[in-house]
């Protein structure tokens, strides 16, 4: 037998024996998602959860942490039926929580209620969720389940001047003056330089017919913003002490920029009330944003083994016997 053909069936026994080393597997790529999300590359993320999918197309918390990255890009739509997907294979506080964002967002408040109250039964300590959960009340014009909601929220929070405005526009919107003029008070002790919350103390104040006290707060939020016209208007009631003018406040809180992310909430046509989404089958209480690796399950690996020398001698040992043979056989 020529050297060529020799080494040619050493070769095929040893491909045959040794496993292929494929590429990453649907965990690598997970945690590759996770640390581009922790750093804010969002579009990144998004690329590498839907290439640890491709592999794990029942991987949850890869589609849970999607919903996350997609939220944060502002792609509410692609994030709602992300998390939907999680969602249809094992509940999670990050799915559930990414779900009511995406519903918040996208002005559906008839379903984020629903969401939210799915969400805030499962993770008590985000203030967030019930600050979006009483914005959310306030939209279907249930002012006292908003006030509870706030309440919760600011039980976590204490300390966001823009919630103790939200909740006393609600007040102002029920008639309860004193209520409102305590929750703006605590707001002007946060901050001294939001001329919209100055303005919003001195029309309770003005409610309750303290014109004095209402004229430096509307004089307070026009230095802080001289064309305010609501300030304006007011101001010039005051010191007729005429009524002023209460348009600056309405049902509906004013948005502000604490909502998550930062992103002003568009406005929509109510939807119907969301369907629950079902009892909790799981117990986690994270509080992070992402989820966390610990709460993976292992996917089915892609990879193989790495390359190990038993195979190997294996494969050599039977190439040198092949060819032990082959050489009896021309000596006879």
């Amino acid at each position: 037998m020529q050297t060529s053909a020799k080494v040619g069936i050493v070769i095929l026994i040893v491909i045959l024996l040794v496993p292929v080393v494929a590429g990453e597997d649907a965990t690598e790529w997970y945690t590759k998602a996770q640390n581009a999300a922790m750093n804010g590359d969002y579009t990144d993320a998004v690329t590498y959860y839907n290439n640890a999918i491709a592999l794990n197309p029942t991987y949850d918390t890869a589609y849970a942490g999607e919903a996350v990255a997609l939220n944060e890009l502002g792609q509410y739509s692609a994030a709602l039926t992300a998390a939907n997907q999680a969602l249809a294979i094992r509940t999670s506080p990050t799915a559930l929580g990414a779900r009511a964002d995406a519903l918040f967002y996208l002005g559906q408040y008839n379903d984020a209620i629903g969401a939210y109250t799915n969400y805030t039964a499962v993770v008590f300590n985000q203030a967030s969720g019930y600050c979006n959960l009483a914005y959310s009340y306030v939209q279907e014009n249930n002012t006292a389940l908003a006030l509870t909601a706030y309440s919760q929220c600011t039980h976590l929070n204490p300390g966001n001047p823009l919630v103790w405005d939200q909740i006393g526009l609600v007040d102002m919107s029920l008639g309860q003056y004193t209520d409102a003029l305590n929750a703006f008070s605590t707001a002007t002790s946060l901050t001294t330089t939001n001329a919209q919350i100055w303005n919003d103390k001195g029309e309770a104040l003005v409610a309750l017919g303290r014109y004095q006290d209402a004229l430096y707060c509307f004089n307070t939020a026009l230095s802080l913003e001289p064309t305010y016209a609501a300030a304006q208007v007011n101001k010039a009631a005051a010191m007729g002490k005429g009524q002023v003018s209460m348009s600056s406040y309405v049902t509906t809180p004013t948005e502000a920029p604490w909502y998550l992310g930062g992103i002003t909430p568009t406005s929509a046509t109510p939807t119907p009330v969301a369907t629950p989404l079902g009892t909790v089958t799981q117990t986690e209480q994270t509080t992070t944003i992402l989820p966390t690796t610990q709460q993976t399950p292992v996917p089915t690996r892609t990879t193989f083994t790495p390359l190990s020398p038993v195979p190997v001698l294996a494969g050599l040992g039977a190439a040198a016997v092949l060819l032990s043979w082959n050489g009896k056989g021309k000596n006879h």
